[in-house]
């Protein structure tokens, strides 16, 4: 199965050819995703529209990895990959689920995935199915109002079937987080609403499964630490790469590093 370091290879290339942004916080999320789908879900990629299946909204930025770790998984043939980003095409920047087997949700406008994550889990309890649903979503998303909302909403409906991560990488498109609306204590505040929240370093895959897979009761969140363009010396903890094109100089460094 592929790793970490096989993902970041792989999402680097595909992402450069494509000119394409948005690398820091799909370098963040690589661990995350790769978690979920080698330890966590329970998925066929055979049957993508099973009814039993778990579900997972990925953060609408996080695409790449995510097209990545699908195709690995053999939702699709890791070759279509190279249509990332082409007009017209299946593999958008920004997921749609109209298009390709195993994306569950389109998430385009930022905010959203957790409203869609209740959603699916209190379709689950009300027709009594054992399906399990995951939610990504990234820190600086978690400044939209629908979040909280949301984040009331679930422990009122016990939805025990609704697991949100929160990619926790300190930054958004212009600056820090903490910069732009200081709001330290994330976990504090889903537990105060009444999830069960833990915080966890988000680049151990062992603690992330671990944390993920523990029995609980209600809505869990898991704040997930991690670092902005990890992988990569130029790119960690650089707000820049959020919008960023690599150039080609900057992809060879790339590869270099994640030999």
């Amino acid at each position: 199965m592929i790793t970490p370091q096989d993902i970041r290879r792989s999402m680097i290339k595909m992402v450069a050819q494509a000119e394409s942004a948005h690398i820091g916080g799909n370098l963040s999320a690589v661990e995350i995703v790769h978690t979920l789908y080698s330890r966590v879900l329970n998925v066929d990629p055979a049957r993508p529209d099973w009814e039993g299946r778990d579900r997972f909204v990925c953060k609408g930025t996080a695409s790449a990895v995510l097209y990545t770790v699908l195709a690995d998984r053999g939702f699709f043939p890791s070759e279509r990959l190279a249509a990332y980003k082409a007009d017209g095409g299946l593999f958008p920047v920004t997921e749609r689920s109209e298009l390709l087997p195993g994306v569950e949700a389109s998430t385009t406008s930022m905010g959203r995935s957790l409203s869609l994550g209740i959603g699916m889990a209190l379709a689950a309890q009300s027709m009594d199915r054992p399906y399990q649903v995951y939610v990504l979503a990234g820190d600086g998303e978690c400044q939209e109002g629908q979040v909280w909302e949301a984040a009331t909403l679930a422990p009122a409906l016990g939805l025990d079937n609704l697991t949100l991560i929160v990619d926790h990488n300190g930054f958004q498109a212009f600056s820090s987080s903490e910069a732009l609306m200081p709001r330290s204590g994330a976990s504090g505040r889903f537990a105060a609403f009444g999830w069960d929240a833990h915080d966890v370093d988000g680049h151990d895959c062992d603690a992330l499964a671990d944390v993920l897979l523990r029995p609980r009761q209600g809505p869990r969140c898991v704040v997930a630490h991690t670092v902005k363009g990890k992988g990569l010396t130029f790119m960690e903890n650089d707000v820049s790469w959020h919008g960023r094109r690599i150039t080609r100089p900057e992809l060879a460094q790339a590869l270099r590093e994640l030999r």
